[in-house]
């Protein structure tokens, strides 16, 4: 599969509601697509970086000139055997794990294409359905926030996980639990808090919780494993997990019982299913976390969750939660049982909106292999 060109799109969307973290509040997303032209097959991927270099170091404006200048000329006129060997030839980058991965992960759907395929199936995959929560952001007022979770356990979502930080934690906690004694429930600090704070962060096993997210520094798994001794409740590790070795180095410590893996934010595919079987390898189960996606990397999210030791509800809903239009066909869809039903289609089984895309494009540019 020879790589001919590489085309990168911003679009602009806005979200149906704000998303607010312990960093950030969001409205609209600039998201950052990756098209890798292969032999006349269109391959799609999507650049998970935000606005701002907050969840990371890396942010839109990072990417693209490091998919521009260095990325893509790594792959540009390779013939590849298989997309793996891709992950190897971006290697001399240091980082930009988010970059990489809107490459590669574009090059795999390229090659299940190709190989007429569906995309999880080419992963590995075994699941037909996967099993789905909702992450909902912290919001203008408690009540508002119990409004909002009822509306998505009406909607038939299995785990309900809700945004924390100083100041907005046990009393919301009490609050949800007090009204829902049992549904699945769990919470994510995105490092609000620090190892001093851990006789506060003892008030969170009252709540009988599936996990708490990455209370700690976002680089961190020394100090989690400390915490995680104080603590009843599973620590379950998201930003400091970069790759499969963080991952050993996390169940061999301690540091945490859970591990969210989010394939933009460990490089892609192939490092994404590296993680996997460590932490399977290890007895700790995984799920898929989300980072705002539009359907273009919410369907790869879908299908890296088909592997066999996704076996706690992800963050992949559906598309009519965070757009009012989606820029694939058909949107994604949870069925009442709180599911997505794996699709068959070579690809991703999506078919991407090109006419939209360009509707909503800002910027474009397409680089192409040297003669």
């Amino acid at each position: 599969m020879k790589v001919d060109a590489i085309t990168l799109r911003e679009i602009q969307m806005p979200l149906v509601q704000f998303f607010e973290t312990s960093f950030s509040r969001t409205y609209s997303r600039r998201i950052l697509l990756v098209t890798v032209h292969c032999e006349g097959i269109n391959g799609w991927g999507e650049c998970v970086a935000g606005e701002n270099p907050f969840y990371s170091s890396e942010w839109v404006e990072s990417a693209w000139p490091t998919i521009k200048h260095h990325l893509a000329p790594a792959v540009l006129g390779h013939d590849l055997t298989s997309v793996r060997e891709s992950a190897a030839l971006m290697a001399r980058v240091r980082g930009h794990r988010m970059a990489k991965a809107a490459v590669e992960n574009a090059l795999w759907d390229a090659e299940a294409k190709q190989k007429q395929q569906p995309l999880w199936k080419l992963l590995g995959g075994t699941r037909r359905e996967i099993l789905c929560g909702v992450s909902v952001g912290i919001q203008d007022s408690i009540e508002q926030l119990l409004d909002k979770i009822q509306t998505e356990l009406a909607a038939g979502y299995r785990r309900i996980k809700v945004k924390v930080k100083p100041g907005w934690d046990v009393n919301v906690l009490e609050r949800i639990r007090s009204r829902w004694p049992d549904i699945q429930l769990s919470c994510d600090a995105n490092s609000a808090y620090t190892l001093d704070e851990v006789e506060h962060l003892r008030k969170f096993d009252q709540f009988n919780l599936l996990m708490i997210e990455q209370p700690l520094w976002d680089d961190d798994i020394y100090y989690h494993a400390r915490l995680q001794r104080e603590l009843r409740t599973a620590i379950c590790l998201d930003e400091s997990i970069l790759h499969a070795r963080d991952a050993a180095a996390a169940a061999e410590t301690g540091a945490c019982r859970i591990i969210n893996i989010k394939v933009g934010r460990v490089g892609g595919f192939t490092e994404a299913r590296k993680v996997h079987d460590v932490c399977q390898a290890n007895n700790v189960p995984v799920w898929c976390g989300g980072m705002l996606e539009s359907g273009i990397g919410r369907a790869h999210n879908i299908a890296l969750s088909t592997l066999t030791n996704f076996c706690l509800p992800g963050d992949v809903a559906a598309s009519k939660r965070y757009w009012k239009e989606d820029v694939i066909e058909p949107e994604v869809e949870v069925t009442p049982q709180g599911a997505i039903v794996i699709r068959n289609e070579p690809g991703t089984g999506y078919r991407v909106r090109e006419d939209l895309i360009e509707k909503l494009t800002t910027r474009k540019e397409t680089i192409r292999a040297v003669a």
